[in-house]
């Protein structure tokens, strides 16, 4: 059903796609609009072979920079809502995943990536621009390699979103993103709605809504992570079980955390590392991290999480010790 928009004494009509095509250009056209300013999209429909992604081939591309550390990487499916979910976006969005699942087939990619990007002067100064002096190619494969996140681009929710996630959770729910993007006009003025904000679309996950732990277990977060970082994680619960009888680790969709009365830190698991949010002010994790990389958070992160809160990203244990300090720190002030 269509929605309309009244603001400043004008009725804002909302816009009915009849093609995909159109919907897809206004993506390419308003993507730094409605992706941020520090991300990179683009489509390659009519240069890439569909064998090597799963048969077929996305709509565009999307790398985001905002943060600089940890760029990530999505496939990106521009869709109508009026479009059959399980005899044309299942489908489609299915043969990604074994896509990416495929070694051969991201490498595949990340060749055919890169000398789209060595061959248009602007895109490759503008990766230059977030990669400096990182060699291009390794770049692509390594945030290729470590973030792999499909994103839906439509008009209006489907029901059977919701359906899949919760019946599919090792693929649809852990890898699918959903973006819905409604346009409205009225007298030649435009306003877009993106729902959500694409620019904490990872924090999409209600923090105060406690999900079954059977339907989140730690082994769904640890599946096709590296041994190391299996390794790294287990060592990291072992030292945090000790600080209090009621520690609990808490899995949920995005995210496990750590709590006793109240959260004190989330870890996002990655292929080759951990993200770690920890509800303490970021002075306090300059004053107490000198070997890892810290990311300090914006207002709006820091009100999602309802706590001063910044990151920590820890790759391997080499002196896990001040990252163990840090966490004990964050769960002795979180649970006063």
């Amino acid at each position: 059903m269509k929605s309309t928009i009244f603001m400043d004494g004008e009725k804002f009509t909302e816009t009915d796609f009849g093609r995909e095509e159109d919907f897809e250009n206004l993506v390419i056209e308003k993507s730094k609009l409605l992706f941020g300013s520090n991300t990179i999209y683009f489509n390659l429909k009519n240069k890439i072979k569909s064998q090597f992604l799963g048969n077929s081939i996305p709509d565009g591309f999307l790398f985001d920079f905002k943060d600089k550390e940890n760029p990530e990487f999505y496939i990106v499916e521009v869709e109508l809502a009026k479009h059959d979910f399980y005899k044309h976006i299942f489908p489609q969005i299915t043969k990604f995943f074994a896509f990416f699942k495929n070694p051969k087939s991201r490498n595949e990619l990340v060749e055919t990536l890169h000398q789209y990007i060595q061959l248009n002067a602007k895109l490759e100064q503008e990766f230059k621009s977030y990669l400096g002096k990182g060699e291009l190619y390794k770049a692509l494969k390594e945030i290729i390699e470590n973030s792999q996140h499909i994103l839906i681009v439509i008009d209006e929710n489907k029901s059977e979103f919701q359906e899949i996630m919760e019946t599919y959770t090792d693929t649809w729910d852990k890898m699918v993103k959903i973006e819905i993007l409604k346009q409205y006009t009225a007298n030649e003025k435009t306003i877009f709605t993106l729902n959500p904000d694409f620019e904490e679309i990872e924090l999409v996950e209600p923090l105060a809504r406690e999900e079954s732990e059977e339907k989140y277990t730690e082994n769904f977060h640890l599946d096709d992570i590296s041994e190391d970082t299996q390794n790294l994680y287990k060592m990291i619960k072992e030292e945090i079980l000790k600080l209090g009888s009621n520690i609990r680790i808490n899995p949920q969709k995005y995210y496990i955390s750590l709590r006793d009365k109240k959260n004190f830190a989330y870890l996002d698991m990655k292929k080759k590392k951990i993200n770690i949010s920890i509800m303490l002010p970021y002075e306090i994790g300059q004053g107490m991290i000198k070997y890892h990389k810290l990311r300090q958070y914006t207002e709006g992160i820091q009100k999602f999480y309802g706590s001063s809160s910044f990151q920590i990203i820890v790759e391997n244990k080499d002196n896990i010790d001040e990252v163990l300090k840090l966490l004990a720190e964050a769960y002795k002030q979180q649970n006063k």
